[in-house]
């Protein structure tokens, strides 16, 4: 087994991931490949030198590599979820499996943080169970769950009760009325149309991204605000 700390920026949407990079066993996921810079090197937001520059990654810095290389750009995986680019001339592909077993995953201890602190410390706790089926009704973080269901545990596991469906949710806490207000993990929730009521929730990470448990294939997953899917039906935010 091979442990490794990445470094790590302030800034949500521009930090690497951390992680425990080792052989894969049962029951862990596989996040990527296991990757190193072989110098100074900068993560992207696309497979663009003039792009935004999400980190810049000093020389011997981990990253964690996903999928295979696309007209000379890596993939990476961000602390948000998000995926970074980086030259592939600037890193070296090891032969490990980067992956994370959300059984071994205690939440955030209550002790790190309190407030905005504690909420972010959710918000990133979140990202943990990216792949956990989505499944209506389920309050199981490892093996399925829905997406109020998500948004209660990991608020609970700071401390912070709330109450089960989103609808119920969306009318506890202080109102964000202004997306520029937004904070790491503050709740936001979606109008379903076809129900006619808030029916959708999902925990702010930072830089437009969000973490949710959504419907369908994806399961637990990130998305982005900037998507006018999930803009255009987004009615409150609360703290």
């Amino acid at each position: 087994m091979i442990a490794v700390r990445m470094r790590t920026a302030r800034s949500l949407a521009a930090a690497l991931l951390l992680l425990s990079a080792c052989l894969a066993s049962a029951g862990a996921r596989v996040l990527g490949k296991l990757g190193q810079t072989l110098q100074p090197a900068s993560i992207h937001a696309s497979p663009s030198s003039k792009s935004r520059v999400y980190y810049r990654a000093q020389s011997y810095t981990y990253l964690v590599l996903r999928g295979s290389p696309v007209r000379g750009w890596l993939r990476v995986l961000m602390s948000n979820g998000a995926d970074g680019r980086v030259r592939e001339s600037v890193v070296a592909r090891l032969p490990y499996d980067v992956t994370y077993d959300p059984a071994k995953a205690p939440p955030p201890s209550r002790s790190l943080a309190t407030g905005s602190g504690a909420r972010s410390l959710a918000a990133q706790w979140g990202l943990r169970f990216i792949g956990t089926p989505y499944k209506w009704g389920g309050n199981d973080l490892q093996n399925g769950i829905d997406c109020s269901g998500f948004v209660q545990k990991l608020y609970g596991g700071i401390g912070l009760r709330l109450p089960r469906t989103a609808a119920e949710q969306a009318m506890v806490g202080t109102p964000i009325t202004r997306l520029e207000h937004l904070q790491p993990g503050d709740r936001l929730y979606f109008w379903d149309h076809k129900r006619g009521k808030i029916g959708h929730t999902g925990i702010y990470l930072g830089n437009g991204h969000f973490v949710h448990s959504s419907s369908g294939r994806r399961g637990v997953a990130t998305d982005s605000l900037v998507d006018p899917k999930w803009r255009k039906i987004l009615v409150a935010a609360r703290r």
